[in-house]
């Protein structure tokens, strides 16, 4: 079975201004695209899912390829769903009381996931996840992903430079504020959360 590319969920201006559709023509249409077809090459009539592929390759330095392809195919098509058009501000419903008991406030969730973005050395990507029943904010380099560690992604951002270069060019800090403040979606974490 050939993986595909997913769509996103929104046109490619939706996000505009705060990620340009040139952005996500390069971001979706080249990148995200390239990992999904070097993973068809390198598995042929493979019927796994790519969360079965990513834990039976995770830290297997002979299957580092594969990980990294299908990893990176998971982890992108995540993000889309991260963000929305007219998305951002404080969540509401069952995240929001979650953050509030696990964090203390949403302005500490803030802090730490401006943190991890912000320290995240390289590429990679910042994450808020439920582990052993609690909320907490992640950072992973390259392509790893909570998932293979035993943790439930909620909500990820990407912090690879061709995330946010085209638009904010060397301002990690601004793209990651601009995230937050207008295009996290709340009710895809909120989704997760119901289903961990």
């Amino acid at each position: 079975m050939a993986f595909e590319l997913p769509p996103l969920p929104y046109a490619k201006d939706a996000l505009e201004p705060h990620i340009s559709a040139n952005t996500l023509d390069f971001h979706h249409g080249k990148h995200h695209n390239t990992y999904v077809t070097n993973l068809n090459n390198m598995l042929e009539n493979d019927s796994r899912t790519l969360e079965e592929i990513m834990k039976d390759t995770a830290g297997d330095s002979s299957k580092a390829g594969v990980f990294n392809n299908a990893a990176q195919v998971w982890n992108h098509t995540f993000y889309w769903h991260s963000m929305k058009p007219g998305g951002g501000g404080k969540p509401t419903g069952a995240i929001a009381a979650k953050i509030d008991e696990d964090f203390g406030s949403y302005d500490k969730f803030i802090e730490e996931f401006k943190t991890a973005g912000a320290t995240q050395f390289g590429s990679g990507w910042a994450w808020l996840v439920l582990d052993g029943g609690k909320l907490k904010v992640t950072k992973t380099p390259n392509a790893e992903c909570p998932l293979t560690g035993g943790a439930t992604p909620l909500l990820t951002m990407d912090v690879w430079e061709h995330a946010y270069y085209l638009d904010y060019q060397n301002a990690r800090p601004k793209y990651i504020e601009t995230f937050l403040n207008s295009l996290v979606n709340w009710d895809f974490a909120n989704e997760n959360l119901a289903k961990a």
